[in-house]
């Protein structure tokens, strides 16, 4: 693609016929697809919003307390998508990560009941640490033995990952002979979100406040950048638009995670005065999942590793020509992949405060879903970061919808399986579109 000068004087004088859409969406640079994601998730939201109202006398779903859930549900299945948008742009696939997060999940668990309390004593904050960096090394080297399988044996993703998913699942089993290992550490658990496991209405705000900020040091980095290597300026307008807009969205999630109180219970258990109000705020996974979103980010657009990345998956053959060892890089990415999904696992066994063998199943669906319905393609070479949390959020909206209505778990899986095909054939039907 060639960027236009903004003094290039055939651009200048040449009429514009677009429409004011088309003007808008070009001066803006705004994603369509990240548009369209939006506008589904709003459906979604929506239309479970009005069946509770018309069906149940009150709608559930679009309340401070579930969207505040939604978000901390979202978290595990949105970190490990990010690792999953890198597997796919490289044209492979794994199947493994629900069974990872059982056996990395049940790992941790007898570490921190069985194996560390009698050496570092309970309580000891080394227990939840050492738990933690255990965890996601483990996960690391368990993708990286996946990697190691597909590219320097030979052995197809779909094969490695399939093999692993039955593989881990049962270790996780034969681990603690089927037994479910709880309660967890005490600060380990906050990890997983809850009452105590939020930052509260101020630690909210501070967060906010630097986002924003954030926000429009992007905007201005970004102009001055432009300005340096003479591209094309996005008008003034679309710019404090932009920046309105994302501070806008920043702030009014501060005000709704906010407006989630912590119940009377456990005001009381805090020994605190009865009719006292604190707010939950932002959730602890919900910030690992917003770190991991921005890491996963600048590694993909501003590293020499990204840009292998998207060159082996737009021709591997090239890629290999041009001097990429693409047999090490895809080892990295599977490592990646494994060390994400035990972050996960922190979060999703920390969240049940407890370790089972049954520990993210069907989750491969669903992180699979979450990356391809944010804009991945299947055919490899492309994929968004931003699109795969937003993916990830678009799918427990649907799971936590149909919950909420009361279907059951089979009907879940229908819908999660027929989603999974649409979003697969837009995909195709987009990439058709721009060519």
């Amino acid at each position: 693609m060639t960027d236009t000068s903004q003094n290039d004087p055939a651009t200048a004088s040449a009429p514009d016929t677009r429409g004011p859409l088309a003007r808008f969406l070009s001066d803006t640079e705004i994603d369509t697809r990240l548009l369209g994601m939006l506008g589904a998730l709003l459906l979604i939201w929506g239309g479970f919003h009005i069946y509770g109202m018309v069906f149940n006398g009150f709608g559930a779903f679009l309340t401070p307390r579930n969207l505040w859930n939604l978000s901390v549900q979202t978290s595990s299945i949105g970190i490990m998508a990010t690792g999953m948008v890198l597997v796919i742009i490289t044209r492979n696939i794994d199947l493994s990560v629900g069974s990872l997060i059982g056996v990395t999940g049940m790992a941790m668990g007898l570490l921190q009941v069985q194996i560390l309390p009698p050496i570092f004593g309970l309580g000891n904050p080394m227990i939840w640490m050492t738990t933690v960096v255990c965890g996601v090394i483990l996960g690391g080297l368990i993708g990286a033995l996946h990697g190691w399988l597909i590219a320097y044996r030979g052995i197809p993703s779909f094969i490695v990952t399939l093999g692993g998913l039955m593989v881990w699942r049962g270790m996780a089993f034969l681990a603690a002979g089927g037994r479910t290992i709880s309660p967890v550490d005490p600060t380990f658990a906050l990890l997983g979100g809850g009452p105590r496991g939020a930052i509260g209405s101020t630690g909210s705000w501070i967060v906010g406040i630097v986002a924003c900020l954030g926000v429009l040091w992007l905007i201005y980095a970004g102009r001055k950048s432009r300005i340096a290597h003479d591209f094309k300026l996005r008008p003034v307008w679309a710019e404090g638009f932009l920046a309105v807009v994302g501070c806008a969205a920043i702030v009014g999630a501060v005000m709704l995670v906010n407006a989630y109180p912590i119940p009377k219970g456990i005001i009381k258990q805090m020994g605190l005065a009865e009719g006292t109000i604190i707010s939950h705020g932002f959730a602890i996974p919900v910030l690992i999942l917003i770190t991991v979103g921005i890491a996963m980010t600048i590694l993909m657009t501003r590293t020499r590793f990204g840009r292998y990345v998207f060159a082996i998956g737009g021709n591997p053959e090239a890629a290999s020509l041009a001097g990429i060892n693409t047999k090490w890089v895809t080892l990295q990415v599977f490592a990646l992949m494994g060390a994400l999904t035990g972050i996960a696992a922190v979060i999703a066994s920390a969240r049940l405060n407890s370790a089972t063998n049954a520990l993210g199943t069907l989750d491969e669906l669903y992180v699979i879903a979450a990356a391809v319905i944010g804009g991945t393609s299947l055919a490899g070479g492309v994929g968004k970061i931003y699109g795969a949390i937003l993916g990830a959020l678009v799918m427990q909206s649907l799971q936590s919808g149909m919950v909420l209505i009361g279907f059951d778990a089979a009907v879940q899986r229908i819908v999660v399986g027929l989603v999974l095909v649409l979003a697969v054939y837009l995909d195709n039907l987009y990439n058709k579109s721009v060519k």
